[in-house]
């Protein structure tokens, strides 16, 4: 499973061919100096010739939830020799594996261990009635029928079995469709006339096959002739490791396949002639092969290389029998010497010999290394691109897929977890190629019902749906999780939608937060354009250098420093502006604002630096959540002193963030209102790896560290500065990597314990570790798997630590699927006993984080379900996109995560407050997380989230934002007056005080005087006879 890597949501392994491989290698090799002249037939070559630009999350290469078309043909196969067991029961006759067996496989006894089908027939029955099938492949021994392989007296035992089975499956309406041989000659065949070798044999199986179409024909409507006979030919009598175990004679080999193809043919007219008629039957022949993708998809001779590959080994059968009767005209110009002929009337016999295309795609096509010319290629499961040139080479002929499935190692027993993911993976796969390809694809084998012999491999791997202890005397099947997951696959027809429900249109509240997160802002040490504060006069180029002279004796006036003299402001004011967010989350650098780890030394150019950022953000109306301790799993981000004397294994590193964050607080705490104490803590076992003790210590000190900022801030700031304060978690969702799997669900609920409640336990809930993680880390420890210890909460520590945050922050990126996997060792990682799986169907960023919106709105439920109803900001939410202009996959994930945001506000009512995505721009050398390049481009992904952000989430077609950018942007403007204008605010008051008072005074003068002014005039007014003057 680790061997496989996703690439366009392919599955490629690349191994080089091993050095001890056929010189077949090397005269194919020279195939391709010979194909630029002459050509290939048919159109196969275009399958290769892909689209460059071709879009990631282009409809036709996502998963397809849909189901296969009406009367799909589901059904399970097996070959006799494989599962039937009791090789010298009954009069059965030897068989070239049984010879080959004794004098090859010696580590093997007999083949008495299989699963024993001859005599357990009902547990087979039983075994397809679980699954559902609607039909059942299987092929006839025949030794096990014709001992001597002559058809004269059959073998009435034989006979009984397989009369039996098939009236068993007519009664249970299960078609049968029978392979006449898989492999298992009769030995007496190879002895007296060479087996394949000899054209003898092609009337013996004539023969042998008349008499089953006579005996069993009435109820077998589908025929195989022979399965995979590239394997017969080319392991059998080219590499030796298949029966008869011939090896080194490549004439050998195409004569043999030469002697399949005629028997084939010779069959199929017979069947033709004397049996379709009154059986109204089908007949064909397994044709197996691999797949290969060019290393340089654009390159012209990587893709003949393909071509030739492909050719060599599914053409070598498929051009005569499916094309025009010959061989491909590369192998006949190429292998003069040893490739037989067919004369005209051959080729006229042999030409058509198919009632439909019957294709095998499993590991036996792949491995070992030497079964197929890779010629320097890289080897694909892509089984979609492989049907498709079935289709261009052989004109769309219609397609039973007789075997399909993968192998797990002999010690797995029921939890075949990988097998499941891989049948996914080719299913869907197939129902592409039915969908969009319109390949027609009419039934599907799932390889094998049973475990089994595996041919070169023994039992050393096992392909069945069902378990079968092969030591035991019983032989019981029990279904394993992938028969589970067929038999759901067969009842539905194919995927249904179940992770997510329907995209909905609505909008965030008026007040959502639309942010984008960055990480460490470095400051500058100094104003990078001192061109307003440098006092000095310069000419340039007096000399002829092209350099700047300062002019002696001048000074000129200058103005006092401002933010923007900051370059890096200056960008990221440009980046924040074009994003059209309202939010912006950065975190300081906690060594560079102290350097000495305490406050006797600190840098009040960084804190300005830091201050200009959020300023200069709020004046465009971009308020700042600030983040005061941004570890990474590279970089511990701690002062030197502190990180010298134990970093956060030591407690006196809590009170020294106290220190830090009081003065950040202080300094910055009037322009924010929304602070993140520490990033991530939950992923610190990334660098106290060492020993899960000091994980665990570690991660108590920081949560000791966030109470105590957390209770300074509650205390002394927040009722002037009215913020909100928390921590970020990483919170990515766990699902079962196998859902029929207790143990994978218990797991992924483990994986949540210890990654979420871990921290979120303490501050939301009870002030101490969760139940589950400390049981389970002593569970481990009486085990004697472990000797971990989480620290104990004081009483004290309880309460400091309880409720010591005002929302929930969360960072989500992907969702994981785990499996239990017990391990041994003392470390954070190995008490979880979880095993990551990644599913190869889903779309993956190059850094393999799976796109799963659903898990999204799962893990804000299980906050909610866990931690009650509380106000909650997705601080970090992100993928990396190889793109650096047209970021397809960045859009698509946007779309789906934030869609999944505004379902769980919506319809599950959770408190969404914010939204930040990560990050604003990438860094060199690193995941391309970023909407800008390094050198500051702008991706397309901005104008998509643009729009989102304009429309307050998603509209429908007529509908129209509920919030104007007024309503949206008033707490802003709001704040901009009370905050950024305090100087013009004080000195507008104090101008409008003054003119109050001068005004005052002015009017109580004019007053007075006035006064004044009424009395001297009336001193000159004369009074009547009887009236005194008086005067006040």
């Amino acid at each position: 499973w680790i061997f496989f890597s996703t690439d366009e949501r392919n599955i490629r392994y690349r191994k080089t061919m091993s050095s001890g491989g056929l010189p077949r290698s090397v005269i194919l090799s020279a195939f391709i100096l010979l194909r630029a002249v002459t050509g290939f037939s048919g159109d196969g070559r275009t399958i290769w010739s892909k689209n460059p630009n071709f879009s990631p999350v282009n409809e036709s290469q996502l998963f397809l939830y849909d189901t296969f078309p009406k009367n799909f043909f589901w059904g399970v196969g097996t070959g006799a020799f494989q599962v039937e067991g009791n090789w010298k029961a009954d009069g059965k006759g030897p068989s070239i594996w049984d010879h080959f067996i004794h004098t090859h496989l010696k580590n093997v006894n007999t083949t008495n261990s299989s699963s024993d089908s001859y005599i357990f027939l009902e547990k087979d029955l039983s075994a397809l009635d679980f699954i559902g099938v609607s039909f059942y492949q299987f092929s006839i021994s025949w030794p096990r029928l014709f001992p001597g392989g002559i058809v004269s007296a059959v073998n009435v035992k034989g006979l009984q079995y397989y009369n039996t089975l098939l009236n068993a499956l007519v009664l249970r309406n299960i078609e049968p469709i029978v392979t006449l041989y898989h492999w298992d000659l009769p030995l007496a065949l190879q002895e007296k006339y060479g087996g394949w070798k000899n054209e003898t044999i092609i009337d013996f199986f004539n023969d042998y096959a008349t008499y089953c179409f006579q005996t069993f024909g009435d109820r077998v409507k589908y025929w195989i002739t022979i399965h995979n006979p590239y394997l017969v030919a080319w392991h059998g009598y080219g590499t030796g490791i298949h029966a008869p175990g011939e090896k080194g004679n490549l004439a050998a080999v195409y004569t043999v396949g030469h002697n399949l193809i005629k028997a084939h043919s010779k069959v199929w007219h017979n069947y033709n002639r004397n049996f379709r008629p009154h059986q109204k039957g089908q007949l064909s022949i397994t044709l197996g092969s691999h797949w290969i993708e060019p290393n340089r998809s654009e390159n012209t001779m990587d893709i003949l290389k393909c071509q030739q590959s492909m050719v060599s080994v599914l053409g070598w059968f498929a051009n005569p029998i499916h094309r025009d009767g010959d061989y491909p005209e590369v192998m006949r110009k190429q292998l003069l010497s040893i490739l037989p002929r067919f004369s005209e009337a051959e080729k006229n016999e042999v030409r058509g010999t198919a009632d439909f295309f019957a294709f095998s795609f499993g590991p036996n096509n792949f491995k070992p290394p030497n079964t197929m010319a890779k010629l320097g290629q890289n080897v694909s499961l892509n089984l979609r691109d492989v049907l498709n040139w079935i289709k261009l080479e052989y004109g769309n002929p219609r397609i039973l897929i007789t075997e399909n499935g993968w192998f797990m190692d002999s010690h797995v027993k029921t939890e075949d977890t990988t097998a499941i993911y891989m049948m996914k993976n080719f299913l869907n796969q197939v129902l592409q190629a039915i969908k969009f390809d319109e390949i027609q694809v009419f039934g599907y084998t799932a390889w094998s019902l049973l475990d089994g012999f595996e041919w070169q491999d023994a039992y050393t791997t096992r392909r069945g749906l069902f378990y079968v202890d092969f030591n035991s005397k019983q032989k019981e099947r029990k279904p394993k999780s992938s028969a589970h997951y067929y038999k759901q696959i067969i009842q539905e027809n194919g995927f249904s939608v179940k992770e997510s429900t329907p995209d909905v249109q609505g909008q965030f509240p008026c007040d959502f937060s639309w942010g984008v997160t960055e990480s460490v802002l470095k400051p500058e040490a100094v104003a990078s354009s001192p061109q307003f504060s440098d006092p000095h006069l310069y000419v340039w180029n007096v000399t002829g250098n092209r350099l700047l002279h300062r002019v002696e004796g001048v000074r000129l006036k200058t103005r006092p420093a401002q933010c923007t003299d900051f370059v890096s402001i200056k960008r990221q004011l440009e980046m924040l502006a074009r994003m059209k967010v309202t939010h912006y989350r950065f975190a300081l650098d906690w060594p560079s604002i102290l350097p000495t780890g305490n406050l006797s030394m600190a840098n009040r150019q960084a804190l300005r630096y830091y201050r200009c950022v959020v300023s200069e953000g709020l004046k465009l109306n971009i308020s700042s959540m600030v983040t005061l301790y941004y570890p990474t799993h590279t970089h511990l981000g701690l002062p030197g002193p502190l990180l010298h004397s134990g970093g956060w294994l030591n407690r006196s590193t809590a009170e020294a963030f106290q220190d830090y964050a009081d003065l950040c607080f202080r300094e910055l705490g009037d322009l924010v209102k929304l602070w993140i104490t520490i990033n991530e803590p939950n992923r610190l076992s990334d660098i106290y790896e060492q020993s899960s003790n000091d994980t665990y210590w570690a991660a108590h000190h920081l949560l000791i560290a966030h109470a105590l900022a957390w209770h300074l801030y509650d205390r002394q700031y927040r009722p002037v500065q009215r913020g909100a304060l928390s921590l970020s978690l990483h919170s990515d969702w766990a699902e079962p990597a196998n859902p029929y799997a207790d143990s994978h669900w218990k797991a992924a609920e483990r994986f949540l314990q210890f990654q979420i409640a871990w921290f979120a336990e303490p501050l939301f809930k009870t002030g101490d570790y969760p139940l589950a993680m400390r049981e389970y880390v002593a569970f481990k420890n009486r085990q004697g798997l472990a000797r971990s210890t989480l620290p104990q909460f004081t009483e004290e520590e309880r309460r400091l630590v309880k409720g010591t945050a005002d929302f929930y922050a969360l960072n989500h990126f992907t969702t994981r699927f785990v499996m239990h996997e017990r391990q041994n060792g003392s470390t954070y990682d190995t008490d979880r006993d979880i095993q990551f799986l990644q599913d190869i169907t889903c779309l993956s960023s190059p850094t393999r984080l799976a796109v799963m919106p659903w898990g999204e709105r799962r893990v804000l439920k299980w906050i909610r379900r866990n931690y009650g109803d509380m106000d909650v900001y997705i601080t970090a939410s992100g993928i990396d996109d190889q793109s650096l202009e047209n970021d397809e996959l960045r859009k698509y994930y946007l779309e789906k995560y934030i869609q999944e945001a505004l379902k769980a506000y919506l319809i599950d009512k959770i408190k969404i407050k914010g939204y930040y995505v990560f990050k604003l721009t990438e860094e060199k050398s690193r995941p391309r997380f970023g909407f800008f390049t390094p050198d500051f481009k702008a991706k397309s992904s901005i104008q998509f989230y643009n729009k989102l952000i304009s429309n307050n989430g998603f509209l429908s077609e007529n509908g129209s934002p509920r919030c104007s950018q007024a309503q949206r942007n008033t707490e802003c403007i709001v704040c901009l007056l009370l905050v950024q204008k305090k100087p013009l605010i004080f000195f507008g008051c104090c101008f409008f005080s003054t003119l109050v008072l001068l005004l005052s005074i002015t009017i109580f003068h004019k007053r007075k005087r006035r006064k004044i002014w009424k009395a001297k005039n009336s001193q000159h007014i004369p009074l009547k006879k009887g009236h005194k003057r008086v005067f006040s």
